[in-house]
């Protein structure tokens, strides 16, 4: 995969928390659904060499999604209209004081971006 590292749970949650923190938010706090996120970022990273949303399909084209990189470009807008992302791994401080569950939201990507 041309020098890039393989990344390990480890990695993935050490980058979770980190992207959380910088960015003043909170982690899902069902723990067996965060290390499933995990797991599926971990996997997109060790196939793609980045960390593709879990919840998205991507195409390994890294240009072509890099709207979909964690965080996402759609994450904040999610934030600010549900409390937490489309994945529901990164949530508002709002919405983790809540004790709210996540819920399902709508797809924000263009179709165009995952038809391709």
């Amino acid at each position: 995969m041309g020098g890039i590292k393989e990344k390990n749970i480890d990695d993935t949650f050490k980058f979770m928390k980190m992207v959380a923190d910088h960015q003043g938010w909170k982690l899902n706090r069902d723990e067996d659904f965060l290390k499933m996120l995990a797991e599926g970022l971990t996997i997109n990273w060790n196939r793609y060499g980045y960390y593709s949303c879990p919840c998205r399909d991507a195409s390994g084209d890294k240009d072509k999604d890099k709207d979909i990189v964690c965080p996402c470009d759609y994450c904040v807008p999610d934030q600010k209209e549900y409390g937490h992302c489309y994945c529901g791994l990164y949530l508002t401080p709002e919405f983790y004081e809540s004790d709210k569950e996540t819920q399902s939201i709508p797809e924000r990507r263009p179709e165009e971006k995952y038809m391709q």
